[in-house]
């Protein structure tokens, strides 16, 4: 229904792992962005950079990006280490 009125990006969010640094759902994330073409964000469980890695491996989806909180608060993520990490492990298209 959302795909066909424009949305630009949904927002997925793992509401068991919302905010418990549990790591992403990556299996989860796969399977539903496989039944829309609107880009997704993540969001829920972002720990730390092995999170960063695990989302490039969904850099051949629909998936463009993760949303995080409270790993950056607890400082189990540094942001600008993640953002590098996410720059050279998958880049945007050019």
């Amino acid at each position: 229904h959302f795909e066909s009125d424009g949305v630009a990006a949904i927002a997925y969010t793992d509401i068991q792992s919302d905010g418990m640094l549990s790591g992403l759902n990556i299996e989860a994330a796969r399977t539903f962005a496989k039944t829309i073409s609107t880009p997704v964000i993540l969001a829920g469980g972002v720990r730390d950079l092995k999170d960063v890695e695990a989302l490039c491996e969904l850099k051949d989806t629909n998936v463009i990006g993760a949303i995080t909180g409270r790993a950056i608060y607890e400082n189990t993520l540094d942001f600008a280490a993640a953002q590098k990490l996410a720059d050279k492990l998958c880049p945007p298209p050019k």
